[in-house]
């Protein structure tokens, strides 16, 4: 789980390598719990909230930039 700070601290081409590799662990982590049980579902949220909090930062930058 990432911290504020942390993505506060990425440059922008990481923070999207980073959505890229949250989101396809969110989707395999879907998938696998179609076929089997999970063991830590608290997983989902913190994947999304980590998504959520790259996204609000590429958000801020985007708008600070125009």
């Amino acid at each position: 789980m990432m911290t504020g700070a942390e993505v506060k601290a990425l440059k922008d081409e990481e923070i999207v390598v980073e959505l890229g590799r949250l989101r396809s662990s969110l989707m395999a982590m879907r998938n696998k719990s179609v076929t089997e049980k999970i063991e830590d579902t608290s997983q989902f949220g913190k994947i999304r909230k980590d998504i959520a909090r790259l996204l609000t930062e590429q958000t801020a930058r985007n708008n600070k930039d125009s």
